[in-house]
């Protein structure tokens, strides 16, 4: 009956012999993971030794193969080829791959980028990813991502036989607190920006525009967000309808080499929506349509050379225009957040969802939402621990007529 063949990455006996005066040699059969079984061997200068070489050689074996990744492959070569392929697939957003690379040049490759793969082990990915979220948790979350996707790669590839990333420590999520603008902060909200906007005299630069006030109406009256408000084209609102109604159907993106641009889709599937606009809006977008100087993008918003508007020059001018008001803490997010609190709390979270473009409440819930978490009612139960309505004082028990002596 013939022998059954080692199992894949493990060896048979091992054997050693003695080839001089403090040489010694280690061999053994080796099944590599593409099916074949090899001769491997190590020296040193006892048998022990020897051993403990041959061990250590198969522990780090690299299988053979005519792919460009193995387990000697250094860390910032995967990232490479990595980067490659899934630009070459054409799944993701080139915004968000710029974001992966922002990642590896910023964070993973100046701690890991000349490991080799081997080396990158559960322990020293999961230690390096703690260390970066002890101060920028945003960051270690990022960095998590891009290197679960290389290893990945590494084990389709045949290097690894499992993702180190998967088994590295859930990171910690920063306590969120969500707040929203209230009404005496859209008051202030809007003096800043009309302040901001005034003329000073002796003041160098172009005067304000009333950009930055209507870009913020628009913010309020629909919940989107700031790349796509500057994304809104004329072609996209209809102020003639019964319910006027702008259509969110793209955002203003940057890649480096091209600028800014407007992307032809939204940030998800659920981004791409039409919602009614209220009063104040139709009128801010009427007065806006009468003095509007026409620009090549039909753009609602545009820079005065006639380009989509950036997102980080609207950004800018809100801080300058917040600037000795008590108002650092908003942002052009805080917007969003406030459209979706006050649509939780007169209608319902689903409403609210459908006017963010989220999939489901649960992230409008957790991230944009201000309220506090309702207990289920049990006054009823509790309604035990009340003082009695009634409370008498218990009568002495009666022992009968006291004896004398």
């Amino acid at each position: 009956m013939a022998r059954p063949p080692l199992p894949l990455g493990t060896w048979g006996t091992i054997r050693t012999e003695k080839l001089g005066p403090h040489r010694f040699r280690a061999r053994a059969r080796y099944r590599d993971y593409d099916g074949t079984t090899r001769d491997v061997e190590a020296t040193s200068t006892t048998g022990p030794a020897a051993i403990r070489a041959l061990k250590e050689k198969l522990r780090d074996r690299a299988t053979p193969n005519d792919d460009e990744i193995t387990r000697e492959t250094h860390v910032s070569t995967l990232a490479d080829l990595w980067i490659e392929e899934v630009t070459a697939e054409e799944r993701v957003a080139p915004q968000t791959i710029n974001n992966y690379k922002t990642s590896l040049r910023t964070s993973i490759l100046p701690t890991l980028g000349n490991l080799r793969i081997r080396e990158a082990t559960v322990g020293r990915i999961d230690k390096f990813l703690r260390e970066v979220a002890k101060t920028r948790p945003s960051a270690a979350k990022n960095a998590k991502v891009v290197l679960g996707q290389m290893f990945a790669l590494a084990v389709r590839r045949g290097a690894l036989t499992t993702n180190p990333v998967r088994e590295t420590g859930r990171l910690r999520k920063p306590r969120r607190t969500v707040r929203a603008l209230e009404a005496d902060h859209l008051e202030g909200v809007r003096s800043a920006i009309r302040h901001w906007q005034q003329p000073t005299p002796g003041k160098p630069g172009p005067r304000h525009t009333g950009d930055l006030a209507d870009i913020v109406d628009l913010m309020l009256a629909t919940g989107a967000r700031i790349g796509e408000i500057l994304a809104v084209r004329w072609e996209d609102v209809d102020l003639a309808a019964e319910h006027p109604t702008v259509t969110i159907c793209g955002t203003i993106v940057y890649l480096k080499g091209k600028g800014f641009f407007r992307q032809e889709w939204t940030k998800s599937d659920a981004g791409y929506r039409t919602v009614v606009l209220p009063r104040f809006a139709v009128g801010m977008l009427l007065a806006r349509k009468l003095t509007a100087a026409g620009n090549p993008h039909d753009a609602i918003f545009a820079s005065r050379r006639g380009t989509w508007m950036s997102p980080h020059n609207v950004r800018r001018q809100w801080r300058q225009a917040r600037a000795d008001t008590g108002l650092e803490w908003v942002t052009p997010h805080t917007f969003r957040k406030t459209v979706a609190t006050l649509i939780d709390k007169e209608a319902d979270a689903k409403s609210a969802a459908a006017q963010l473009g989220h999939a489901s409440e649960d992230v409008t819930n957790a991230y944009y939402i201000v309220k506090p978490a309702l207990a289920p009612d049990i006054s009823h139960i509790l309604e035990q621990l009340g003082a009695s309505p009634t409370t008498t004082t218990p009568e002495r028990p009666d022992h009968g007529p006291s004896r004398t002596a």
